[in-house]
């Protein structure tokens, strides 16, 4: 076969190899132009562009990266002063890199540069946290946290504008750490084809850096100018992923210890037989609300003059404050360490206490079978599980409440609707035994706007009444993003909620009526101030003066409104506290002498000598 193939071919004519040096002329003609055109053929034609545009892309490579190593956790730090020091994780990074093999070299980088992507995004959800919930981000427990903001959005900003946001903070994350990776590979090239000056470079900056270290070098405003912010913050993280999964351990063993957890139910509650008992948690509720100079003047009015009516109706109220286990957001783990006796301040902790029998406030009375328990979570849009912990025999959440009217914001309705509702479907109807109600008002949950407005209780109806209402309303993003109007419209919407729990209970309320409102937690630092306490404020209201009379010893203020020194306990030691004054033990004596144990913490055994699990 090969000889024939070789007999097959024929030479090429004179006309044919003209012809195909032809081509190839023009074939290398059009090469010599592709390549002048090319990749690298601008950089030839336009040499001083070329430059600028390297040096532009190095420059923005090395911008990157320090803001980066020096990113604060919290707004109030993002300042011009905190990028200006020298970050120890730099020199020690281009170091590194002078010294490996090309390969080597350019896989370490893309992968410090990845990993420096995703501190990154740490960071920022730690400003984010900070600005919103008063703490950092939680790597362990705070994922299922961006759930519920992604919801949040959702209910405030509607639906296509949450999906937007979802996808954009996708992308923004995913460019962040890819464009760290490519600055990184950027600067450790442009080091390695000038190893000499960055290797000096770097001497000069390690120099600097040892010597303002120990001597103490700081800015004007107190920040070490020799900085380890990456190193720390990596440290810092590690930490509290193991104190988190420690604390984890040790809590599980805590929940299962409860001085109440085996009390027979006829020895609960009996200074409370044959009352109506409603709790009420109102949300952002705070001590920002009564202290504040721009919140305070409003919502002092509306509790001293609610005081006042119901003192006219007969009723007794006081006040004290109590340490809410958390801050601007989370509400249920306020709920859940008020009503539980324990200290429930991350999910863990939350999963872990409803998820057991350690014995809720709230359950305490379904225990007794002296009490029908129900709530009335408007709040809640699913099925919610936690019922069982709480002693529910019925839970009315947003779905059963006939509400035919528009939303507010997160708000799925008025509080005003919501109380009218319970007055419907459980208060107002004939029972065999009194209520014990727990009931969660969310209109004044942020961004504060739109705000309901009060209405004739005999018009509230199926809620169409606050269609127009809603329309009028102002705009959340122009309330959120204005620092003095937000003040102002939380002001508001404390205002709306009180009014409408008091106005409840003054028309619908009876002698048998024994009412515990509090706050969950303190609005977001935007509202409360930077370094805010966690304190809200919690009264008891009653028509029966016995029931008044045995708290005397909690020593607290008269009315509605607690004052700067009233009281302050830990939102934990509330269960134990009003157990004990309930039971068949807690008569308590008048006494003119203050509390001596303002802290919270429980002294002694419980006085109706619970049994011991």
């Amino acid at each position: 076969m090969l000889p024939l193939f070789s007999r097959s071919r024929q030479r090429p004519t004179p006309d044919e190899t003209t012809s195909a040096g032809q081509d190839g002329a023009a074939a290398d003609t059009v090469g010599v132009r592709l390549r002048r055109t090319g990749p690298g053929g601008w950089r030839q034609r336009y040499p001083a562009a070329a430059k600028a545009v390297a040096w532009t892309v190095t420059g923005l490579s090395a911008a990157l990266v320090f803001l980066a190593l020096l990113m604060p956790t919290t707004l109030s730090a993002l300042t011009v002063e905190t990028f200006l020091r020298i970050p120890v994780e730099a020199i020690f990074g281009a170091a590194l890199l002078l010294l490996l093999p090309p390969l080597p070299r350019r896989v370490v980088a893309a992968l410090g540069g990845a990993v420096l992507g995703a501190l990154t995004i740490l960071n920022a959800l730690d400003i984010g946290f900070n600005e919103f919930l008063g703490r950092g981000f939680n790597v362990v427990l705070d994922w299922i946290l961006l759930d519920d903001a992604q919801s949040y959005m959702k209910d405030s900003l509607g639906p296509t504008t949450a999906t937007a946001v979802s996808i954009g903070a996708v992308v923004l994350a995913a460019l962040v750490v890819v464009l760290m990776a490519l600055a990184v590979v950027r600067l450790s090239n442009v080091m390695a084809r000038n190893s000499a000056v960055a290797t000096r470079g770097t001497l000069v900056l390690g120099t600097v850096w040892v010597v303002c270290a120990a001597f103490g070098v700081q800015s004007a405003g107190g920040q070490a100018f020799a900085s380890r912010t990456t190193v720390a913050r990596v440290q810092d993280r590690a930490e509290r992923v193991n104190k988190t999964l420690e604390d984890e351990r040790k809590f599980a063993k805590e929940a299962k210890v409860d001085a109440y957890g085996s009390t027979p139910g006829d020895q609960l509650l009996t200074g409370l037989r044959g009352k109506d008992v409603i709790f009420t948690f109102i949300e952002s509720y705070g001590r920002a609300a009564i202290e504040d100079p721009l919140i305070a003047p409003g919502v002092g009015k509306v509790l001293d003059r609610q005081t006042e009516r119901l003192r006219k109706a007969g009723f007794a109220s006081k006040s004290g404050w109590l340490t809410s286990a958390t801050y601007g957001g989370s509400s249920w783990l306020g709920h859940s360490t008020f009503l539980s006796g324990l200290w429930i301040d991350n999910q863990s902790r939350y999963r872990t206490v409803t998820a057991g029998d350690h014995l809720s406030l709230t359950r305490a009375f379904k225990r007794t079978g002296a009490w029908r328990t129900v709530g009335i979570m408007p709040g809640v849009t699913k099925g919610w599980p936690e019922a069982r912990f709480y002693g529910l025999d019925h839970v009315y959440d947003s779905r059963e409440m006939g509400y035919q009217g528009p939303k507010f914001s997160w708000s799925t309705m008025p509080d005003q609707y919501a109380l009218s509702a319970f007055e419907r479907l459980e208060h107002g109807r004939k029972h065999d035994k009194p209520l014990m109600s727990e009931i969660i008002l969310t209109s004044s949950h942020q961004p504060w706007a739109p705000i309901p407005r009060t209405v004739p209780w005999s018009e509230v109806g199926d809620g169409s009444v606050y269609d127009s209402i809603e329309k009028t309303g102002k705009d959340p993003a122009d309330v959120f993003t204005d620092s003095t109007e937000v003040r102002t419209e939380y002001g508001r919407s404390v205002q709306y909620s009180v009014n409408s729990l008091i106005d409840y209970v003054l028309k619908y309320g009876s002698k048998n009526t024994v009412l515990v409102f509090l706050g969950d937690h303190q609005p977001l630092a935007r509202v409360s101030g930077e370094n805010a306490s966690r304190d809200v404020p919690v009264a008891i209201v009653a028509h029966d003066k016995k029931v008044l009379d045995r708290i005397s010893d909690w020593h607290w203020d008269d009315g509605l409104k607690p004052g700067a020194k009233a009281p302050v306990w830990k939102m934990s030691s509330f269960r134990d506290r009003f157990l004990r004054a309930y039971g068949p033990d807690g008569a308590a004596k008048p006494s003119a002498k203050p509390s001596a144990n303002p802290s919270g913490k429980a002294t002694g055994k419980p006085s109706e000598k619970p049994s011991k699990k």
